[in-house]
């Protein structure tokens, strides 16, 4: 029987990815000596808030999805990132790999106004581990599942998170409308000839008509 340990060592962004993504770098270590034939391993991220500190300006921006900063006790709770599936190839004693998590930076997901709100610092995280391991012994192969246990805790630099947004959306956020705000917008934009939507945004925030 294959005995397992999991490791994040390195979190950094994808140089030449069509869409922004995470490559997070995993160290599997077999310690019995068992060849490992394959590997299907799942692994899910969870982000786990409460185990650092926060400014205050990062506790204003975080209110709309914990809620007030008294209630941080009962609201400040782990909750789901991603969770991807890699194909590890065959490795005896101990292997490197990249796991890679397609990310979006929509304000509307947890994950999104979490990351928006930091500005310095780390997140948090716990990598849980299953999936199917394939070996070769004996008579055959052999095949096992990945212990329910099996986990690696990181703590992901917020620069990391910094350096891919600003990699793919330079200076920019997104925010998720209905389509009646964009045409109303849209028409806004035309009846004060309003050249971007940036100026118009503005316009309305200062209370012009």
């Amino acid at each position: 029987m294959a005995e397992l340990t999991f490791d994040c060592i390195d979190v950094q962004p994808l140089k030449y990815a069509a869409s922004p993504t995470l490559a997070f770098k995993l160290r599997i270590t077999e310690l019995s000596g068992q060849p490992i034939h394959a590997m299907v391993l799942r692994v899910q991220i969870r982000i786990e808030p409460q185990r650092r500190r926060y400014a205050d300006d990062e506790s204003e921006l975080l209110t709309h999805l914990f809620g007030d900063r008294s209630r941080w006790g009962e609201t400040l709770k782990p909750f789901q990132f991603t969770t991807v599936s890699v194909m590890v190839p065959g490795f005896t004693g101990a292997t490197e790999i990249d796991a890679e998590v397609p990310c979006t930076y929509d304000l509307e997901v947890a994950a999104g106004k979490y990351f928006h709100a930091l500005t310095e610092g780390v997140v948090p995280m716990v990598l849980l581990f299953s999936g199917t391991v394939f070996g070769k012994g004996g008579p055959g192969f052999w095949v096992e599942q990945v212990p329910w246990h099996a986990q690696a805790e990181y703590r992901m630099p917020v620069k990391v998170w910094d350096e891919l947004v600003e990699r793919y959306f330079p200076n920019v956020a997104w925010i998720k409308l209905p389509k009646e705000t964009v045409d109303a917008l849209l028409r806004y934009k035309a009846r004060h000839a309003i050249p971007t939507w940036e100026a118009a945004m503005d316009r309305l925030l200062a209370g012009e008509p």
